[in-house]
């Protein structure tokens, strides 16, 4: 797709660094910024909380800026500037993500917020629970427990394994603990 007249203008307005023309390159492309940032940390395994989004977002728009507008002045119209933009944003987020190895993998995470721990030797603190729950349990669903809560492996590691779509592990994991939760309760 070529580029458009609305966005030939921006661009325009952009370089010449007319009044408000940054506040409307802004306005048009943050949401699809945000969106490379959100599909880039997902499809890593990696979770960003909303300052580390705020902050990824930060140097894409300054990427963009550096240099007297480099990147935009490099753009030559052979795509739609939508799909320039998702390429620069998709490079200037990955490498950033590499740069910061500490951030959270997204198994472990969802996993800490389901289960409310904070670290590998508090998930396997529960070993009696995991032992219990697997002794109800055969097939998929036990190996996916063990694989979890004993050997710590993310989800896309048991994905993997299994052969299970990684979105259906945490959906897994919750029903099987609140399975155990109710085979536990007392009857009232």
């Amino acid at each position: 797709m070529a580029l458009s007249e609305i966005d030939r203008s921006l661009l325009d307005r952009c370089l010449s660094k007319k009044p408000r023309a940054w506040e409307d390159f802004v306005d048009r492309y943050m949401g699809l910024v945000m969106h490379v940032i959100n599909h880039t940390a997902q499809s890593r395994s990696i979770l960003l909380s909303p300052a580390d989004r705020e902050d990824l977002a930060a140097d894409v728009m300054l990427a963009i800026v550096s240099d007297d507008f480099a990147v935009l002045r490099r753009f030559r119209g052979k795509s739609s500037l939508a799909t320039y933009l998702t390429v620069i944003s998709r490079r200037v987020v990955v490498r950033k993500l590499l740069e910061n190895r500490s951030a959270t993998p997204l198994g472990a995470a969802a996993a800490n917020a389901i289960e409310g721990e904070s670290s590998p030797e508090q998930r396997i603190a529960n070993r009696d629970e995991v032992e219990r729950l697997l002794e109800q349990l055969d097939g998929s669903e036990a190996q996916v427990v063990r694989l979890f809560h004993l050997e710590g492996k993310t989800y896309q590691e048991i994905s993997r394994t299994v052969g299970m779509p990684t979105n259906s592990i945490g959906p897994m994991l919750s029903r099987l603990r609140t399975r155990l939760r109710g085979a536990n309760q007392p009857n009232a």
